[in-house]
């Protein structure tokens, strides 16, 4: 029975090791939960699984099933959800036989058009509580070790820090300055959350010296499960955690009606996320509360705001259509008689057809105000059918976005559809404070 309540390596194994997809700083797993295969985030930051995005065609058995009300980020209300009982999981050889997971019923939750590929849930502290957890962003792998039988190499470039915890959730005390540099650097405690894609969530707090910069911008954060998330962006002037340090990281201030539900913990800061735990290889413990960090290959990526402006959705497929033409030659070819010859006549005949295909469709979902494109003309819900000439059907939806966060002052010339327009816009791209 005990073994039924905690997650365990099959075949007897001391380790496991599971590959992973690195998308926008945010990693996704394999899972099967009651046998169908899905998609999860793996966020650090939640407490209980929680699944979404379901299809009328999956077909996934659900038991012992009871409505609840569950409260996240955002400034709206508390979001319905189903609480499901006694589910398998599976995670390539790691397996539970007996969680518990939530499932929400809103479909507008859905993290899928913004990743680009299909995520059905995330899932966090039941995944790391039972192991040694190994992220190896350069390799893209997690290993899962026995914490019974795991053995800390002996590391001179490595750094171990001790965690605290609330409501299962894990905490790292660090240290940031703000703007100032005659200031002394300010003391701040931040949930380690691998489900945000953001770098650094600081919460206001005059008391403890965590105050705006002057140089930032209003922008959309992104969106909770109790609604959107707005705020202002800028950069601090050094974030330290450990013996590893950077400057000019950027940082995310939540506005406070968005962060109601999480202020609930007072001594909470706010969130280290994806793009500043991808510069590490990150081992958890959490049987013994400590996190190890050592540097990736990401560590001294230069930390850039979207230049262009422009937050893309996967917003379903489109239809294109293209005229073909199919030709049919008809040869008429003559006798030949004595010492003359008829070289003969070719005719051609061309034949118009109609080819529809399916392709993907990029949606702008966000156009930040002020920005470059905002500035050219594009608006939310325009469809990206170019950039620079080459159509965006074929790539994946990070690589689109890839496109569009090129270098300073790169011209971009996007074609877009707008509703039955087609519509062309040129602009350069900015750098952001």
């Amino acid at each position: 029975m005990q073994a039924q309540n905690r997650f365990r390596i099959l075949n007897g194994k001391d380790k496991a090791t599971v590959p992973f997809k690195l998308i926008n700083n945010l990693i996704v797993i394999p899972v099967e939960i009651n046998g169908v295969e899905m998609s999860f985030l793996l966020d650090s930051g939640v407490n209980k699984p929680i699944l979404f995005s379901l299809n009328p065609d999956d077909s996934l058995t659900i038991e012992q099933k009871e409505r609840v009300q569950l409260r996240g980020l955002g400034s709206g209300n508390t979001i319905t959800a189903v609480k499901a009982r006694s589910n398998s999981f599976k995670i390539k050889n790691v397996e539970k036989l007996n969680l518990e997971l939530f499932i929400i019923l809103d479909k507008d939750i859905n993290v899928s058009t913004r990743l680009g590929i299909p995520v059905h849930g995330i899932i966090g502290y039941d995944a790391f509580r039972d192991f040694i957890v190994e992220i190896n962003y350069n390799t893209e792998k997690i290993k899962f070790y026995n914490p019974e039988t795991y053995e800390y190499d002996s590391c001179k470039k490595c750094t171990d820090l001790p965690l605290t915890f609330r409501n299962n959730k894990p905490y790292i005390d660090v240290k940031v300055a703000i703007e100032d540099d005659e200031e002394p650097d300010i003391p701040v405690k931040l949930l380690i959350d691998s489900g945000g894609s953001d770098a650094l969530w600081l919460f206001e707090d005059a008391e403890q010296r965590i105050t705006i910069p002057d140089k930032k911008f209003e922008d959309f954060l992104g969106r909770g499960l109790s609604g959107s998330i707005y705020g202002t962006r800028a950069r601090v002037k050094k974030f330290s955690v450990g013996g590893f340090s950077f400057e000019n990281a950027k940082v995310a201030f939540p506005d406070s009606t968005a962060i109601t539900y999480v202020k609930n913990f007072k001594e909470r800061n706010g969130s280290i996320g994806g793009e500043i735990l991808k510069r590490f290889r990150v081992v958890f413990d959490y049987t013994n509360k400590r996190i190890r960090l050592r540097k990736s290959k990401y560590f001294s990526t230069p930390f850039r705001y979207n230049m262009s402006g422009i937050e893309l959705q996967h917003n379903g497929m489109r239809v294109i259509r293209e005229v073909k033409k199919r030709n049919n030659s008809i040869h008429t070819n003559y006798g030949r008689g004595g010492n003359s010859t008829n070289l003969g006549e070719v005719s051609v005949v061309f034949e118009h057809y109609n080819k529809f295909s399916l392709v993907k469709a990029y949606e702008i979902a966000e156009v930040r105000k002020n920005s470059p494109a905002a500035l050219a003309g594009l608006k939310e819900g325009d469809i990206i059918v170019s950039i620079n000439g080459r159509t965006v059907d074929t790539y994946s939806l990070s690589k689109v976005t890839g496109i569009l966060q090129g270098k300073e002052d790169k011209k971009m010339r996007v074609k877009v559809i707008r509703g039955p327009v087609e519509l062309k816009f040129e602009f350069r791209l900015k750098e952001v404070l």
